[in-house]
């Protein structure tokens, strides 16, 4: 037993010099390579040194580097995914009330009112559980049909409505969704009556804010026979989204649109898209008085599929300055509880959505946030080889990894942990419904946020009336 014992420890010795000698060794190499890497870096003049390299980078940011280099590689043009990487941050800027003694918190154990109505004067107004819907992302033109189910199926369970985007119509979406807008596009598909009469409300897309209003071809040699079949284009057909709705060029124009799409469905809401321009209020103006029920508006920070970065990053009204200009009118011509206003773009967090109806917004669309959400985890399915978009995209090399019913569950869970959220900040203002909640429990640090918005500044004195 001794002679063990000490041949134990003699082991145990050997192996605990080996460790340190390698350690010692692998030390000393690494600090060699170390020190034939920063050489050149400090005596190089600078046309010779790598270093020119990271300065470049700092100047440019790695987003203009490798776009400036794409750009240089191809002879047609680059798009960019899910929108523009600018960033405006006028929603960090404003911040809530907080009710304690002035004003009391509600009851913890209060239900919250988080529903909303679509379209109030409609015929059929469209009634959700919470207030929050998906984003348009078209199957086709942009999504899997997978994906597609997956937000019906996610959105139904949350209480909220789905939206089919400018891609051709889904029965496998419908049949999943509870409640599904039609997004009647600028293409010839979803203009069949029979689509049309299946819809819980009708959006007119004009444009959108990561694409302005411009057209767009997708190649005959792209699209996969499924696909051609639903756009209902023959062999060797581009499928065309143009740049104007055909029929439609004029207010008077656009209320016959209106009209007839209303007498299809049998009064269900029939709204109106566009992207936040200089003129908004001429074209909030035109969609009201042709007789829409409800009015989405995308901010420049919204996402989309593809678009020119041009168009992300130098086209439109960021989403805070399009929701404040909107509020106005919406008072302006007294619209509130009569047309319903829509916000989204770039909207990502419980206080972005809640911040938004504050200022005056009946719901608000997400559309990265819940592309992120329904991944969730499968995102791993694609890394770290594959961006994650080729799990999601109809072109996509791992679109057939996706699981549906995990999707689903996971978007489901995003949504209602979003809710609890806002509902939750909803007691912590005294308030016991979401539409209760307005400018007066909103303030702001910043004088540009105060004249963009009317809000009040936080580092003033204030007394309620």
């Amino acid at each position: 037993m001794p002679g063990k014992k000490a041949g134990g420890l003699k082991t145990i010795g050997l192996v605990t010099l080996s460790v340190l000698g390698g350690f010692y060794l692998s030390k000393k190499a690494a600090g060699y390579l170390f020190r034939k890497a920063i050489h050149p870096l400090i005596t190089k003049k600078y046309d010779q040194n790598l270093w020119e390299l990271a300065s470049s980078i700092q100047r440019l940011t790695p987003n203009v580097l490798v776009e400036t280099e794409l750009r240089a590689h191809t002879s047609a043009f680059i798009e960019r995914p899910l929108g523009s990487p600018r960033k405006h941050p006028y929603l960090d800027k404003i911040m809530f009330n907080i009710a304690q003694l002035e004003t009391l918190p509600t009851p913890e154990e209060t239900e919250i009112d988080t529903g909303v109505v679509i379209g109030p004067a409609a015929k059929r107004p469209l009634k959700l559980k919470i207030p929050i819907l998906i984003s348009g992302m078209g199957y086709g033109v942009a999504l899997t049909e997978a994906y597609k189910i997956a937000f019906a199926m996610g959105a139904g369970a949350a209480g909220t409505a789905a939206n089919t985007g400018v891609g051709p119509w889904l029965e496998t979406e419908r049949k999943a969704a509870k409640h599904l807008i039609l997004q009647y596009p600028r293409a010839a598909w979803n203009k069949d009556e029979k689509i049309i009469k299946q819809s819980d409300a009708v959006e007119i897309q004009f444009g959108q804010g990561a694409s302005a209003g411009i057209g767009k071809t997708i190649k005959a040699k792209t699209i996969n026979k499924k696909l051609r079949q639903r756009m209902g284009l023959k062999s060797g057909q581009d499928a065309v989204l143009h740049n104007r709705l055909e029929s439609v060029n004029s207010q008077k124009e656009l209320a016959t649109l209106i009209d007839y799409l209303r007498n299809i469905t049998g009064g269900v809401p029939i709204g109106v898209k566009i992207a936040a321009g200089k003129y908004i209020e001429a074209d909030l103006k035109i969609a009201v008085e042709a007789g829409a029920d409800f009015i989405s508006i995308d901010g420049a920070e919204a996402g989309t599929h593809n678009s020119l970065p041009i168009l992300q990053d130098d086209f439109g009204l960021p989403t805070l300055i399009a929701a404040a200009r909107a509020a106005r009118f919406w008072q302006e011509y007294n619209l509130k509880g009569r047309v319903s206003l829509l916000i989204g773009g770039g909207l990502v967090s419980p206080g972005d959505c809640l911040k938004m109806l504050a200022l005056g917004a009946d719901a608000v669309y997400m559309g990265t946030a819940v592309l992120i959400a329904a991944t969730h985890t499968q995102i791993l399915k694609a890394l770290p080889f594959e961006p994650p978009s080729q799990i999601a995209y109809e072109y996509g090399k791992l679109k057939d990894k996706f699981n549906i019913e995990e999707g689903a569950e996971s978007l489901a869970n995003f949504l209602n942990a979003t809710v609890y959220e806002m509902a939750e900040a909803v007691k912590a203002l005294g308030k016991t419904s979401i539409r209760q909640v307005s400018k007066e429990d909103l303030f702001t640090v910043d004088r540009e946020v105060a004249e963009i918005t009317g809000l009040e500044l936080g580092f003033q004195a204030l007394y309620r009336k």
